[in-house]
Parts: structure tokens; sequence; C-alpha cells
């Protein structure tokens, strides 16, 4: 076991490996991000949904592009009007990313209770709640 020595206590490289895992793929989650709302940004020029340009509707995830864009602007109630589940969501991602932080530097793990840490779960709760945010926001207007 290695140790990285920092102006830290000492942390093994096999102390948190699963929280290391989850931050490599938050992190290039994010930069795909950043990278795509940055053009819209700069471009106006975004990712066109499939869904929309079949159905006329929009799916959970419309809007996702202009939000980060608003974000980088610092305009967080324009983002929040954009797409409020993917706004959500990036909160909970966020919440998730310092939880893994802490437990990389040594800290005190965060385990959820045993039903929550089957991921079939949080599969039927993302599903449902991406279902009723799009159905709701096709006939109610949000934001």
């Amino acid at each position: 076991m290695g140790v990285i020595m920092t102006g830290v206590p000492p942390i093994t490289t096999s102390a948190a490996p699963g929280a290391a895992a989850r931050l490599r793929a938050a992190a290039t989650f994010g930069a795909v991000g950043l990278a795509v709302s940055g053009v819209h940004a700069l471009t106006g020029l975004g990712i066109p949904c499939p869904w929309r340009a079949l159905t006329h509707t929009l799916c959970p995830f419309c809007g996702a592009t202009t939000m980060g864009s608003h974000l980088l602007q610092g305009d967080v109630a324009a983002a929040w009007a954009s797409n409020q589940f993917v706004f959500v969501l990036l909160v909970v991602l966020a919440i998730a990313c310092v939880v893994w932080t802490v437990e990389l530097l040594g800290g005190r793990p965060l385990r959820l209770p045993a039903v929550l840490r089957d991921q079939r779960v949080w599969y039927v709760v993302g599903g449902v709640a991406a279902l009723a945010f799009a159905i709701v926001r096709n006939l109610v207007p949000l934001g």
C-alpha cells in the first residue's frame, strides 16, 4: 500500500477505491458537460434532442445544455428555469462529490441504509422521477 504525503494526515491509496472511481466518473461527466455547455454559451449550438424531434414534446433532459450555459454565466435562476430535474440531479451529484472527497481524505465514509445501496432502487426512482417530470413539464409550464 502506497502512502500519499501532503499537508494533511497520510492517506493510503487503497483507503477508498470506490470513492476514487466515483469521483473520476463524476469528473469525466463534469468535463463533458462543461465542454458542451461552453460550446453552447459561446456559439449557441447545442445537441439536438431526438425525442423532441420525433414527438415535439420535451424529454426530461431537454434544456440541460441551456441550463449548463446559464450556470457558466452565473445565472442560477435562468438555469433553474431551463431544467429543474437536471438542476436537482447536479446538486445531488455535487453533494455526493463532497462526501466522496471527504472519504478519500480519510474522513468517515457515509453509507446508505442497505435497501438504498441497491442500484436498481435508484434506477427505478430516477426513471419514475424523470417520467413524472416529463409528463408535468409538457402539461404545466414550469419555471
